[in-house]
């Protein structure tokens, strides 16, 4: 028993030091592609080829952290309106007539899960997020500098969501396996009764949670990039400064 108590004990220090690693990991990718960038001499005559590239891709950086940072925080996606995760939608559309069942506390509780799982997933994407920003080209650097406060997220959508599903989908899946997400979903199904026929059963809760977890990644990039661009308090770096504020 005492063996047992001091496992427990150990247990119990170590998982927070491992979940400030894994935190430090994600990060430390981020600010390493935001220093690369950086680090290119600023041209006295206006923007060069390599300020532009670079400021765009410092952006993308320092927004991608911002945003994965908030998202990835106890309540990052429950907690905010805008990002949080709701029951899909045909079962959205029964939730008043699933609480008046006395399945309001499975609900609140599905909704949690869910929204937990994505806060797990999230920092998943960091390094996929690395790479593209990495792998951005001039042409595409000027075309998004210079297209809508949306233009960098847009292009970053187009690149990396692949990935980012094959990435987040495991993380996903295991979250929701253990704390028995899809027999919930479906034990809803079954209170809601006669209603059931309307809501359907053929939802993969898992890519369900996936897809809204990167719906809330992106509308939180799109955040940060228009607040770089629009508010100079935002510009965290000299070459953020210069290429956005000329």
């Amino acid at each position: 028993m005492r063996i047992l108590t001091v496992s427990v004990c150990l247990i119990a220090l170590l998982l927070p030091a491992a979940a400030h690693c894994e935190a430090q990991d994600w990060q430390s990718t981020l600010r390493d592609v935001s220093a690369s960038v950086t680090g290119n001499k600023a041209s006295p005559a206006g923007l060069s080829q390599a300020d532009t590239s670079g400021g765009l891709k410092d952006a993308l950086a320092v927004g991608a952290e911002r945003a994965i940072k908030g998202l990835s925080g106890s309540g990052g996606f429950f907690d905010d309106k805008d990002v949080r995760i709701p029951l899909p939608g045909k079962m959205r559309k029964m939730e008043s007539t699933l609480r008046m069942l006395g399945q309001g506390k499975a609900v609140d509780e599905f909704l949690q899960t869910v929204n937990r799982a994505a806060e797990q997933a999230v920092p998943k994407a960091a390094p996929i997020v690395g790479d593209a920003i990495r792998n951005m080209s001039f042409a595409d650097a000027k075309a998004v500098l210079s297209g809508p406060d949306d233009a960098a997220t847009d292009y970053f959508r187009g690149k990396t969501s692949g990935a980012l599903t094959k990435a987040m989908l495991p993380i996903v899946s295991s979250a929701t396996a253990k704390t028995g997400v899809t027999r919930a979903y479906k034990q809803m199904i079954d209170k809601a009764g006669p209603a059931a026929a309307m809501l359907g059963d053929d939802l993969d809760v898992d890519e369900y949670v996936t897809e809204k977890t990167l719906d809330g990644l992106f509308f939180k990039l799109a955040e940060e990039e228009k607040s770089i661009r629009h508010n100079p308090a935002a510009r965290s770096t000299e070459l953020l400064k210069k290429v956005f504020g000329s």
